[in-house]
């Protein structure tokens, strides 16, 4: 090789190398928030809270009535009805207990049960609540009926007989139990009423007759002596004639005020 070709060939070779370019990557604004290109986890994560289904509000409402008939109907025995003297009601159920004790029949006789309703009592212009029998002279019995449990219950002081046949009486069915004993339970302030089942005495026991006389003590005709004529016990209210420059009057008056003579 000549001289002046080594030449060339040592100036080619001496030539820095130049790489090939890589393609540009735009770098972020400096002004830019941090967080600018994250994805937000509240957007992409779904809310739990909000998917799960409300299983209170998807649960039927059990109706206390029918409550109270599965828990009648898994109860052994059956119920039975005996007569008993007015107003020893309470007693008959006491010595009734005590001799299913003594006699050991505690398998037999499961309960004894004697209805009983509260109902408002109005005396002497007073408003009272008060319990009653629901039943006078009726007492309930859930038993397995045979020769040894009537002969307990039949052999009890203040029991007449059972109602029914007398060695072979014939059980309350299911419907009739719960509404002897069924009470609907009291709903909630502000709540509807569950309705469907016996009230909780609404009865009201009045102590006014229709030709009585009364002292009207409040109102305009205060101290004036009157005579019932009409009494409406669910508005709690009289209608009675007073007399006025001698000629008898109609009046409403509410119980409270009157009074008995």
């Amino acid at each position: 090789m000549s001289e002046q070709e080594t030449a060339a060939a040592v100036e080619v070779t001496d030539e820095p190398t130049v790489e090939a370019a890589s393609p540009a990557v735009d770098a972020p604004a400096a002004d830019a928030p941090s967080d600018a290109t994250e994805p937000e986890a509240d957007a992409t994560e779904p809310d739990l809270a909000a998917t799960e289904p409300d299983l209170a509000a998807t649960e039927p409402e059990v109706d206390p009535r029918d409550e109270f008939r599965e828990h009648l109907l898994s109860l052994p025995g059956d119920w039975y009805v005996v007569h008993s003297y007015a107003g020893y009601e309470n007693r008959v159920k006491h010595n009734l207990e005590n001799r299913r004790t003594s006699l050991s029949m505690e398998e037999f006789i499961h309960d004894v049960q004697v209805p009983q309703e509260e109902v408002i009592e109005i005396k002497q212009g007073q408003r009272k609540h008060v319990k009653r029998n629901k039943f006078p002279g009726y007492v309930l019995v859930r038993m397995d009926l045979s020769d040894e449990s009537w002969s307990t219950v039949r052999h009890t002081p203040g029991v007449t007989g059972f109602v029914g046949h007398a060695h072979q009486p014939t059980p309350l069915t299911s419907d009739e139990v719960i509404s002897i004993l069924y009470v609907e339970p009291e709903a909630a302030p502000g709540q509807p009423s569950t309705g469907g089942g016996a009230t909780k005495a609404e009865a009201t026991l009045v102590d006014f007759e229709v030709g009585e006389s009364v002292t009207v003590i409040d109102g305009a005709f205060a101290t004036l002596p009157a005579s019932i004529n009409e009494i409406n016990a669910d508005a709690q209210k009289l209608k009675v004639l007073v007399s006025i420059f001698g000629r008898e009057t109609p009046v409403e008056l509410s119980f409270d005020q009157v009074q008995k003579l």
